[in-house]
């Protein structure tokens, strides 16, 4: 007989909470009501690329598998703003499913599986809708807090440097930045994020922890 599984170890702990905690940052609430507010997305973003005609017509995306999809990924907000996240997964999937280029599906999966720790689905996801939509930092933020979970700063701090590259505003990313950099051991650079969130963001509580931890 198998003997009782050990439990997670203090490390693993803390980068599941770390993890939490930066995604409840990014979306500005609580995990329990993740903002799936992405109506916006989709307009002006990366042309998906035209059926090809040899491909079999059941791989041909039509304009209604494309409102269905959105359809889908409608409801999957909803869903998650009731808490029903598991339902609000699969509504997400049926809409990749029918349109694997439906950008509001792949970040809304992306999230769920952030915050179920699946951080490689994760990056997965965020990696494509990134692909998608560049000029959209939210991608870029959430892979880097899958990064950051998985102990790749380096990786992390490349994609927060391309955010706020991006859109200097956003606030979110440049405490994501901080974080980052100084898991790198670069207290300067960290403390100059942090500096800049707190900033944007005056009441961003873990940009003004991280400031008073690296001395800025």
């Amino acid at each position: 007989m198998a003997g009782p599984a050990s439990p997670p170890s203090h490390a693993s702990i803390r980068s599941r909470r770390s993890a939490a905690a930066w995604l409840a940052i990014v979306l500005g609430l609580p995990l329990a009501g993740c903002s799936f507010d992405l109506g916006s997305w989709g307009s002006g973003d990366k042309p998906k690329p035209p059926a090809v005609a040899e491909k079999p017509a059941a791989d041909i995306i039509t304009p209604q598998n494309i409102s269905d999809a959105r359809g889908h990924a409608t409801r999957g907000q909803v869903l998650v703003h009731s808490g029903k996240t598991e339902e609000a997964l699969a509504e997400f999937e049926q809409a990749l499913a029918t349109d694997p280029y439906n950008i509001q599906a792949l970040y809304g999966r992306a999230l769920i599986y952030q915050a179920q720790g699946q951080h490689q689905q994760a990056i997965d996801d965020f990696t494509s809708a990134s692909g998608l939509s560049p000029q959209k930092v939210e991608p870029l933020i959430g892979r880097a807090i899958s990064y950051l979970a998985l102990d790749k700063a380096k990786e992390a701090a490349s994609d927060l440097d391309e955010a706020v590259q991006t859109d200097p505003n956003s606030g979110a990313a440049w405490s994501a930045r901080g974080q980052a950099y100084e898991r790198l051991g670069d207290k300067a650079k960290a403390a100059a994020s942090y500096n800049r969130a707190l900033a944007l963001r005056p009441k961003d509580e873990a940009a003004r922890s991280g400031l008073a931890r690296t001395g800025g």
